[in-house]
């Protein structure tokens, strides 16, 4: 993943009913929904959705497959895998691997990882 490919995922996430559709979508792997479903569950008007699925779509972060005569939306999860790699890929010195999210709650382990974020 690049910059533009992550820019382009961060703004599609960034809206709140772009990222309910794609959460739910994640809850339904790998069967996915029908758009229609996903207006009931989310209470959004279809044509209001549909703006939202392409944007998405557009991002790379869900996918649609015809079936029969329903459109099926999944989530793709490998999309959000590679930007969280993205993001992660300088964690300590360029050795992400040094990194244990898991072995700590602020994340990092690693005396080189800064947990603080500079302001910009």
């Amino acid at each position: 993943m690049d910059e533009k490919d992550a820019l382009l995922a961060f703004a599609a996430l960034s809206q709140p009913t772009r990222l309910a559709v794609f959460r739910l979508l994640i809850t339904h792997e790998p069967t996915g929904l029908p758009a229609g479903e996903v207006a009931r569950c989310l209470d959004v008007p279809q044509n209001t959705l549909s703006t939202h699925l392409a944007i998405l779509t557009r991002a790379e972060l869900i996918e649609a497959e015809r079936r029969s005569r329903s459109i099926i939306y999944r989530a793709r999860p490998e999309s959000v895998r590679a930007l969280a790699d993205y993001l992660m890929r300088d964690c300590c010195g360029g050795h992400p691997e040094a990194c244990a999210a898991e072995a700590s709650p602020e994340g990092c382990v690693h005396e080189t990882c800064s947990t603080e974020v500079p302001h910009a």
